[in-house]
């Protein structure tokens, strides 16, 4: 069974969802400020007095999946709705902004888990699990510096955008849903076939259901009891999870090529602080270019790297000029190699009492890298 989303695998299978965000679980209790609590409370006031501004039907998918929330993966369960403090408030906005049904936030929670970095079988990544092809259609950046995908806000623009363009298409928000996962060729075709057209109502997913892939099939199961157990937790054995807060950032303009590492010392905490809030920044640095890029800090720094940020690049500048300086007088000590005929890097490397290993990475060699006749190889000492 080949799934797009993580959430799924993770649900029916009991997967690992995706690679966990630097540092995400120790978190939780961070100080916020009254800014970031009233953005929480916000959230977290859909667990009482629950609303709905989706269709919810209670049938034996709906509580299928409900069972599995709240039984064998209760626990997974618990993750998730801490992880929903962080991106609930920003999510729920931005459905409002645009008049769009604010329930549709569990869609994100059936992609990834509310995962930033969730990444699926099938290269789906990030909070709703855009393929590449459909993330850079949406005006994300995918590249090897930077992967917007991984980026809360601009992910969730992308995929709000989409969703309002499947709505269009198909006239409902669990058909939309339906596309959103499988894709919207799919979908128009099997609701041709089966009602004449493709625009229709939501009763006519569970019309359609039997002929969609068995992950879409499931898909609205899904996300109906993802949000009947989010907005009362209480009710399924989960009343006691408390939701993490959302982390609060400044954002400060970094020169291209510099390492998140630099950025750090500079504001004054962990590398992993800041990656912990730049998950799109795939290479722990800026992307390569003239231009600078703008890259969160912790809220309150902004300041604090203004002031420090300039010393420490030239400090760390100074350090990789004197590293590559050492590099160099050991590559011009190293002992020299001419590869004969029949020889192999094995060979090579017992006649000078070294490793393969060690030469290939002397020559920035890969596993796959061949030698030849006649190349110069540097025998490390």
């Amino acid at each position: 069974m080949q799934f797009r989303s993580a959430f799924p695998v993770a649900v029916l299978l009991g997967a690992v969802l995706g690679a966990a965000a630097v540092g995400d679980e120790g978190r939780e209790n961070a100080p916020v400020s009254a800014v970031a609590t009233g953005i929480v409370r916000e959230a977290n006031a859909a667990v009482s007095g629950a609303s709905w501004d989706i269709p919810v039907v209670r049938n034996a998918p709906v509580e299928r999946f409900i069972g599995i929330f709240s039984g064998r993966q209760q626990d997974r369960m618990a993750l998730y709705l801490k992880r929903s403090g962080r991106y609930e408030g920003m999510i729920r906005a931005k459905l409002r902004e645009r008049g769009m049904p604010e329930d549709l936030l569990y869609l994100s929670m059936i992609e990834s888990g509310f995962n930033p970095t969730a990444k699926s079988h099938a290269s789906a990544v990030g909070l709703w699990q855009f393929i590449e092809d459909t993330g850079e259609r949406y005006g994300l950046r995918v590249d090897g510096y930077v992967d917007e995908r991984r980026h809360p806000e601009k992910s969730t623009d992308a995929a709000l955008s989409y969703l309002e363009d499947l709505h269009g298409q198909f006239g409902s928000w669990y058909l939309a849903a339906a596309a959103y996962n499988t894709g919207e060729g799919r979908v128009a075709r099997v609701m041709r076939q089966v009602t004449g057209k493709e625009k229709g109502k939501d009763a006519d997913f569970w019309r359609i259901r039997s002929r969609l892939p068995s992950e879409t099939r499931e898909y609205v199961p899904l996300m109906v009891a993802a949000a009947l157990i989010g907005k009362e937790p209480a009710k399924y054995g989960l009343g006691s999870v408390q939701r993490w807060m959302p982390l609060e950032s400044d954002e400060v303009q970094v020169p291209a090529g510099t390492r998140l590492s630099v950025v750090a010392q500079a504001v004054g905490v962990s590398e992993n602080e800041v990656k912990r809030l730049n998950p799109h920044l795939v290479r722990s640095m800026t992307p390569p270019g003239k231009k600078a890029y703008a890259v969160r800090v912790p809220r309150g720094r902004s300041q604090r790297f203004a002031a420090a940020f300039a010393g420490i690049q030239k400090q760390a500048a100074e350090n990789a000029a004197r590293e590559r300086r050492e590099e160099q007088r050991r590559l011009a000590a190293a002992r020299r190699h001419t590869v004969r005929r029949g020889e192999s890097l094995w060979t090579i490397a017992r006649r000078y009492d070294t490793t393969v290993k060690k030469v290939q990475a002397a020559n920035n060699l890969g596993r796959r890298n061949r030698i030849r006749p006649g190349q110069r190889l540097v025998i490390p000492s």
